[in-house]
C-alpha cells in the first residue's frame, strides 16, 4: 500500500468512526419538532433593551389590573394551578433560547372576560380568566396555550417583527448603522409600545403550536390536547378568531399541523408521564 493510499483509508476510517459516534448524538438532536434557527432580524434589536420594555408594559399592566381590583390574589387557586404548570414548562425552555436562563418567570391571573394569554419576551406570563372558564380548559390544555405563549417569547417573534419594521423603515442602507445605541433605542421605544397588542405571522403561529406542544409533552401534558384546545377556540369564536388568535384563526389546516407533529412529540409525554409515575 502507497503512502497516499494509507492516509485515505486512514481518514475513511476516521470518517467511519466519527459518523459512528455522531448518529446518537443526532438522533438525540432531532427528537421532538423541527422549526430550525431564530430569525436573523431578531439580530438588528438587542434582547436586553427588549425586554427591558416588556418588563416595564407588564408591570404597568398588572398596577392597572390591581386599581380594577382585577388582579389575582396569591392565594387563587386558580393562579396556583397556573404557576404549577408553569414550573412544568419553563425547565425545558432554556434548549430553546439560552436568555431563558436569566429571565425573571412571572405568572399572573388577570379577571376579565377576554379569551386571552400571553409571554412577553423575558418570561412575562398572563392568563385572563375568560380562557379559563369560556373554554374550560383542563390541565393538558392549559399547557398547549402556555407552551404556546412561551414558545412566541422564545422564539423572539416580537424581537423579529421589532426587526423587520426596523429594517424596512430605516432602509437596507442603514441597517448596518443600527448598532448605534441612539438608533437601536429608537427602535424599541417606536415598537415596543406595541407588545401587548402585537400581532404574529401565521409562521409565527405555526412555531409557536409545535413548540409549545413539545414544551408541553417533555413537562409530562398530553399534546393531544392541542386538538381539543383549538377545537374549542374555534366552536368559542362562532367564524371569528378570539383575540387570543391574533389574525389567524384555528382553522383545520391548523388542527391537522399539530396531529400530523403528534408522533414526533408523543414519546416525549409518554416517557415524562412514565417517569412522573402515570
Amino acid at each position: 500500500m502507497n503512502t497516499r493510499n494509507f492516509f485515505l483509508n486512514r481518514r475513511l476510517r476516521l470518517l467511519a468512526l466519527c459518523t459512528l459516534l455522531a448518529a446518537p448524538v443526532l438522533a438525540v438532536a432531532q427528537e421532538g419538532v423541527n422549526v430550525g434557527k431564530n430569525s436573523a432580524f431578531t439580530k438588528l434589536v438587542p434582547a436586553d433593551q427588549v425586554e427591558r420594555s416588556a418588563q416595564q408594559q407588564y408591570a404597568q399592566m398588572l398596577q392597572q389590573a390591581d386599581s380594577k381590583k382585577a388582579l389575582a390574589p396569591v392565594d387563587s387557586a386558580q393562579l396556583k394551578r397556573l404557576r404549577g404548570i408553569a414550573q412544568r414548562l419553563i425547565p425545558f425552555a432554556i434548549p430553546w433560547n439560552e436568555r431563558a436562563k436569566q429571565w425573571q418567570w412571572e405568572v399572573n391571573l388577570i379577571g376579565s372576560t377576554q379569551i386571552n394569554a400571553y409571554c412577553m419576551p423575558g418570561g412575562k406570563i398572563a392568563f385572563y380568566s375568560g380562557i379559563l372558564k369560556t373554554l374550560k380548559l383542563n390541565d393538558d390544555e392549559v399547557a398547549m396555550v402556555m407552551g404556546h405563549e412561551i414558545a412566541h417569547a422564545l422564539r423572539e417573534h416580537a424581537r423579529e417583527r421589532m426587526g423587520k419594521s426596523a429594517a424596512t423603515g430605516m432602509g437596507v442602507g442603514l441597517v448596518t448603522q443600527l448598532f448605534g445605541l441612539g438608533q437601536i433605542g429608537q427602535t424599541v421605544t417606536n415598537y415596543g409600545a406595541q407588545l401587548l397588542t402585537l400581532e404574529f405571522s401565521r409562521s409565527d403561529e405555526s412555531e409557536a403550536d409545535l413548540v409549545g406542544m413539545e414544551l408541553a409533552a417533555r413537562a409530562g401534558y398530553d399534546p393531544r390536547a392541542g386538538v381539543t384546545l383549538w377545537q374549542k377556540m374555534g366552536a368559542a369564536s362562532k367564524g371569528a378568531p378570539p383575540q387570543w388568535l391574533s389574525t389567524h384563526p384555528a382553522g383545520s389546516t391548523r388542527i391537522a399541523d399539530i396531529q400530523a407533529n403528534l408522533p414526533k412529540v408523543m414519546p416525549l409525554y409518554e416517557r415524562a408521564h412514565k417517569a412522573a409515575g402515570g
